[in-house]
């Protein structure tokens, strides 16, 4: 509806402002539909819902990862192997305190297993 009347003077034909009817219900159909996404805040928050949960699921993995690591490092620690072990701890005090420590570690990579899981079920 923006083109006038051709160079020459005469009207556009029907085929023309059909066609360019058909292009404005296009471009006015595309501005709809952007605008109800835009108004969709339902549909918003569940797309940052699902980011957040992303995110949350990758640290949690990361950090499962570095629990592992350190209870891995521990057990090491705990149980050496070869001639830089040294003699045993008489009271046994040391030993006693790093199967505290691991096991704390497990607990803990274990409740944020669980969590995340939870999580997952809930989103």
């Amino acid at each position: 509806m923006t083109d006038k009347a051709k160079g020459d003077g005469s009207s556009p034909d029907p085929e023309e402002l059909r066609a360019q009817v058909e292009r404005t219900r296009e471009e006015l159909g595309r501005t709809v539909e952007a605008l109800a996404a835009k108004a969709d805040v339902k549909a918003q928050a569940q797309q940052k819902a699902a980011k957040v949960k992303g995110m949350v699921h990758d640290k949690a993995a990361s950090a499962n990862e570095q629990l592992s690591g350190t209870a891995h490092v521990l057990g090491r620690k705990m149980h050496p192997r070869g001639p830089e072990a040294g003699a045993p701890d008489v009271a046994g005090t040391h030993n006693r305190r790093n199967m505290l420590v691991l096991a704390g570690l497990v607990a803990a990579a274990i409740a944020v297993a669980v969590v995340v899981t939870r999580r997952d079920g809930r989103c």
